[in-house]
């Protein structure tokens, strides 16, 4: 997604909008579909139940008709033969009259397919309907035959309904009369459930229809919320980076203005009243001439001692400026020369180790670097009061490790973090992290640990090595 957008050519802004949406739509139109098949599928469960149970009392509804039917010839099919035609006549007659509701009553085939009742349908009484079938080829009479010789069961085919002649679904039940060979039934017609299953399926749909349209007004909502964030982050950012950069920019110049006082000191405290004195006795020295005098060289020699003095300054002053050992040597010589310099300057003992680092860092590496340890080792002159400093300088397996401790009094608490610190922590901090590497410094009892870590990423391959150096 993120090759996608860079080869978009659309703002920072839009960039992160783009990224704060597109997955918010693609989660949106997930759960949306999720939502619509457990919807449906537990929807469908739910009508195929209802579907089952409306049948169910249909079912039972029927047996029901048919044992009142059954019982009203009870007396008269036990006591007749199976060829006794006026027991059937009277059973025929009976089962005739048992109507019921618009459409219902009972029906009877014999088992050679001949309509013996149908009291609502009576075109039907006396002829053969072996072989009939509904519109749909679904077998009618054989069915029903089969079934009463089997016992008993249901069927269902469509059939005309008497009160308005349209064919409709009927569900039938069969029992078999075995000694008579008739097959009585009667039926109902489910339009009434067909229509309840299609209702219930038709709510459905507007249920996941309405669901669907309450997920996208909330997905709106939210898009809507993302943007509005979004705007009020993205004002509030630019405000916050305007104030920083006015800060930064401010930190500079009197970084700059700090770093100018400081040589300007050192010129003025060092190499000023070294000069002057170096103009001392050369005059000194061209009086005695002037008149003989056998001091003249004693003054000569002094004035060239006090102009070592200040060509020593000078190379100093360079040295805490730009040590060009770091560009000639590499750090490692470099920082070792500053913490021997620092030794002999505060007569603090200094431990220093590392390894063979010899060109192996990158400039901007070398330069934060050394600029850490230069700092740190200042702080700890100017308010540690430590007597032992150690420095450790070494590579690994995730970069570069500059480490220094001491045994002073420790670095306050309120300015274990670099940016809540001074000026000096801040800028260690600053350089360390425009190579993305990180900056630790730990209270310890007693003491302080400062450790600079700067990422593989600015460790030079032998190849690059090779060639900046042939440079």
């Amino acid at each position: 997604m993120m090759a996608w957008l860079k080869s978009l050519q659309i703002s920072y802004g839009q960039k992160l909008f783009l990224l704060a949406t597109l997955p918010l739509i693609l989660a949106v139109a997930s759960i949306s579909v999720i939502v619509e098949r457990q919807s449906r599928a537990l929807a469908e469960r739910e009508i195929a139940a209802l579907e089952a149970q409306l049948f169910a009392a249909k079912r039972g509804e029927l047996r029901n008709y048919i044992s009142i039917g059954r019982t009203a010839i009870l007396n008269i099919y036990g006591h007749a033969g199976p060829d006794d035609a006026q027991a059937k006549l009277e059973a025929s007659r009976i089962l005739a009259s048992m109507i019921y509701g618009q459409d219902g009553y009972f029906f009877v085939f014999d088992y050679d397919g001949v309509n013996l009742v149908a009291p609502r349908q009576t075109h039907l009484i006396g002829k053969d309907w072996t072989g009939l079938t509904d519109g749909a080829g679904v077998p009618i009479t054989d069915e029903i035959i089969r079934i009463a010789r089997a016992g008993s069961g249901y069927h269902e085919f469509e059939w005309p309904k008497p009160s308005t002649g349209e064919s409709a679904p009927m569900l039938v039940y069969v029992n078999g009369l075995q000694d008579w060979r008739w097959a009585i039934g009667t039926g109902i017609f489910v339009a009434d459930v067909r229509e309840t299953v299609a209702a219930a399926r038709a709510e459905v749909e507007a249920r996941i229809q309405r669901t669907s349209l309450y997920i996208l007004a909330i997905a709106i909502g939210a898009l809507l919320l993302v943007f509005a964030s979004g705007l009020g982050m993205n004002i509030r950012e630019r405000r916050l980076a305007d104030a920083k950069l006015k800060a930064l920019t401010q930190r500079i110049i009197d970084a700059q203005e700090e770093e100018r006082g400081r040589v300007a000191r050192e010129l003025h405290d060092s190499i000023s009243q070294i000069l002057v004195s170096v103009r001392y006795a050369l005059e000194l020295a061209r009086r005695r001439l002037a008149i003989g005098d056998a001091r003249s060289g004693e003054s000569l020699d002094k004035g060239i001692d006090a102009l070592g003095g200040a060509i020593q300054e000078v190379r100093r002053i360079s040295r805490d400026l730009r040590p060009g050992m770091l560009d000639d040597l590499g750090l490692g010589p470099a920082i070792k020369a500053l913490t021997d310099d620092f030794a002999a300057r505060t007569g603090i003992e200094v431990e220093f180790e590392t390894v063979v680092f010899r060109n192996r860092l990158d400039e901007e590496a070398r330069i934060a670097l050394y600029r850490v340890a230069q700092e740190a080792l200042t702080n700890i002159e100017r308010h540690s009061g430590a007597t032992r400093v150690s420095v450790s300088l070494k590579g690994h397996r995730t970069g570069a490790m500059l480490r220094i401790a001491d045994n002073g009094r420790g670095i306050d608490a309120r300015r274990r973090g670099a940016r809540s610190g001074g000026l000096g922590l801040r800028n260690m901090a600053e350089r360390v992290e425009q190579l993305e590497g990180t900056l630790r410094i730990l209270a310890t009892h007693p003491g302080t640990v400062i450790e600079a870590q700067v990422p593989l990423t600015h460790m030079l391959t032998p190849e690059s090595r090779a060639s900046k150096e042939s440079a």
